[in-house]
């Protein structure tokens, strides 16, 4: 836990730790999915896309919260 710690609070690029980045790089995909399923309606070209790039999307999402969640937790346990 001590490397999770050191990676996600130690370093900073931009003068946000890391695990503040990925937290904001969550936040957007979670965004462009959600963006993504709901503009179809009036996007024609956004119908077009096909539905695995949402569910790749959705899986990018959820792999890096599970990241940041686990260099979030890192610092407590």
């Amino acid at each position: 836990m001590e490397t999770l710690r050191s990676w996600g609070f130690d370093y900073n690029l931009g003068g946000f730790p890391i695990v503040v980045l990925i937290g904001f790089a969550t936040y957007v995909l979670f965004g462009l999915t959600a963006a993504l399923t709901s503009l179809k309606r009036w996007s024609k070209t956004l119908r077009r896309v096909p539905t695995r790039v949402h569910r790749r999307l959705a899986i990018a999402a959820l792999l890096l919260g599970t990241v940041h969640l686990l260099l979030g937790l890192s610092a407590y346990v």
